[in-house]
């Protein structure tokens, strides 16, 4: 049977990155079903709803979910549970994917493009386990109201042993295709809920950490070290809210955060989410001047991931990187492709 990719090209820059890795997909493997939807703002401005129950079911009955990105000035003023945002967690939490693997990778044509120096960067090859489907983002309650006479804002950040110990054996499995080590992060010197985590995943830890070296690091020396020192990382495992800030730092090492990929994983056999670290750049939006690479990796690792295509995969990784060596480069890269120009790059590569 014939595996299914849905595309949700999104908003902004959506479109134009996710038309490039459509157009690499349908190069590179011709046994897939390759379907369209919306969401997002222009889901919004269609259905009036950022993510419909009819896009949400047939995500669920995919294989594989490629993403471009959400978001934009034009629906700043929409209510809350309105806005393209709400699409994006409706979608994470409808199909469950609650470990997201974020790759802070150095290709080494790119060493000097990082803002870092070279021995800081080269040879970087981390791996972020960002819980997705919990934490302060999903917690209740929450709100802004008055009390009292005084107005406030509220979130809650909650976390369950289940939530807790899934993700931590995902980061400990993809630790022990790697080197080995995980480094789980929180803040539990002032957080209840940061404390709890440590405690978690200490038990998953003993229970079915076998192989895997364990270290516990406190969220904002995290985001230090990540700059001081970043290749002594192997596996970083976090919450919601820490990987969310923690991912895109790590990204910025690589050179570009249009450069990376990520990929939402929910239970064996489920649909993964794919899609690019960066948002929807609106400044950039329309001029074609956007990087695909993160759009293209994400593809990537929806081959290897969910599509059953590591072959596949393994050619296109390769040709990125390759089409790099070469000296492809988009603006963000200090060079003028334009996006498609870096997708031909890619495809010649290939």
């Amino acid at each position: 049977m014939k595996k299914t990719l849905l595309l949700l090209p999104g908003d902004g820059i959506g479109p134009e990155v996710i038309a490039e890795a459509r157009r690499i997909a349908e190069l590179l493997v011709s046994d897939i079903i390759i379907e369209t939807g919306l969401v997002g703002g222009a889901s919004l401005d269609a259905h009036g709803v950022p993510l419909t129950d009819e896009t949400l079911a047939r995500a669920r009955k995919s294989h594989a979910v490629l993403l471009g990105a959400v978001g934009g000035p034009k629906w700043a003023g929409a209510a809350r549970d309105k806005r393209p945002e709400a699409g994006l967690l409706a979608l994470r939490k409808g199909l469950d994917v609650f470990a997201n693997l974020r790759p802070a990778f150095c290709f080494p044509a790119l060493v000097d493009a990082s803002s870092l120096k070279r021995d800081r960067v080269e040879g970087l090859d981390l791996m972020i386990v960002r819980e997705l489907t919990g934490g302060v983002y999903f917690g209740t309650p929450r709100g802004i109201d008055e009390a009292h006479g005084l107005r406030r804002g509220y979130d809650t950040a909650i976390y369950t042993h289940p939530e807790i110990e899934r993700v931590a054996r995902v980061a400990f499995d993809i630790a022990r295709g790697r080197s080995g080590k995980v480094t789980s992060v929180e803040k539990s010197n002032v957080m209840e809920s940061g404390l709890f985590w440590r405690q978690e995943v200490t038990l998953a830890h003993a229970e079915f950490g076998g192989g895997v070296a364990l270290s516990h690091m406190y969220a904002d020396a995290c985001a230090m070290e990540l700059v001081r020192q970043p290749k002594q990382f192997d596996v970083i495992l976090a919450d919601n809210l820490f990987g969310d800030l923690l991912s895109d730092e790590a990204a910025m090492l690589t050179g570009s955060i249009g450069m990376l990929p990520s990929a939402s994983l929910g239970a064996p056999g489920a649909p993964g989410l794919y899609e690019p670290v960066h948002g929807s750049a609106p400044d950039i939006a329309g001029q074609g001047v956007a990087n695909p690479c993160a759009a293209i990796l994400s593809l990537e690792m929806s081959l290897r991931w969910s599509l059953g295509k590591e072959k596949a995969a393994d050619q296109l990784l390769a040709a990125v990187g390759k089409a790099l060596d070469r000296g492809a480069r988009t603006r963000d890269l200090g060079a003028d492709l334009t996006t498609k120009q870096m997708a031909d790059a890619v495809i010649a590569a290939l």
